[in-house]
């Protein structure tokens, strides 16, 4: 069999993407996520009505944190994620997930070698390349502010 001839194979036993549904999916949940970390920060002004925005908004990313760990840990979150997608995938909560699920996964090895080892296997690149980038940029950004006296 040739490659032209097993990517029709493939074609025909794939299933097929429900493009809209998908993205409704993923529009609604992501919408969700967002309204409950919004509510989360509301409770918190409300019981702590002194507390600055920047410490606001880091008590509701630990908060928004630690419930996705708390589902992630019992398996809720990915089965929520295979129904959301791309909406579960919101910056905090997917990447919280990215981090727990591998350190759950492989948490009978130990805690060196399989949760420490295995906790940034999805997510290290990320962060990563994530800070490679805002290194790089930072230097563009210093050179041209030096360039044109900005």
């Amino acid at each position: 069999m040739d490659k032209k001839e097993y990517a029709k194979l493939v074609r025909k036993v794939m299933p097929k993407t429900q493009h809209l549904k998908t993205m409704i999916a993923a529009f609604v949940t992501g919408g969700a996520i967002c309204m409950v970390g919004q509510g989360i920060s509301d409770i918190l002004m409300l019981i702590f009505p002194n507390l600055s925005e920047d410490n606001l908004s880091m008590f509701t990313l630990i908060t928004l944190i630690t419930i996705t760990g708390i589902l992630t840990g019992f398996g809720v979150y990915d089965k929520f994620g295979s129904f959301a997608g791309a909406g579960s995938v919101i910056p905090i909560t997917g990447f919280a997930n990215s981090v727990i699920s591998p350190a759950i996964e492989h948490n009978s090895e130990g805690i060196v070698l399989g949760i420490c080892d295995n906790m940034f296997k999805i997510a290290g690149p990320v962060i990563v390349f994530g800070t490679s980038a805002s290194i790089v940029l930072g230097f563009i950004v210093l050179i041209f502010r030096g360039a044109f006296g900005g």
